[in-house]
């Protein structure tokens, strides 16, 4: 379909669009669907769903990118899911580190506090 209604170039430009996409700001949700947008009109670029799955890792943050190639899920729609919630899971674990470590840093400048002088 996108043969005969598409301008050849354009969907080259989109090809290479999809072949230089990144995930930004661990931002993986927008990745995603930029990811599926693309592959949609490019189904010579990603022909199969094998195609798909080894595309849409390749990419990912090296903090889950490992957890995710290892896991070697089937489908997209199981990799973007696998994906999501090890990210969820990574930022939560690094929020709760940085709120730990702040009231670490509090409780020692209170403790540092010179006593009350009349």
């Amino acid at each position: 379909m996108t043969d005969k209604y598409c301008p050849s170039g354009e969907v080259k430009k989109l090809e290479i669009k999809l072949w230089n996409l990144k995930v930004r700001d661990n931002n993986i949700p927008a990745y995603t669907n930029r990811f599926q947008e693309l592959a949609l009109i490019c189904t010579k670029f990603v022909s199969n769903e094998t195609e798909k799955v080894d595309k849409y890792i390749s990419v990912l943050p090296n903090n889950i990118y490992g957890n995710v190639k290892s896991s070697k899920p089937k489908t997209l729609d199981e990799t973007i899911k696998l994906a999501n919630d090890l990210m969820d899971q990574k930022l939560h674990t690094y929020a709760e580190r940085k709120s730990d470590s702040k009231r670490k840093a509090d409780d020692i400048s209170r403790n540092n506090q010179q006593p009350f002088k009349r």
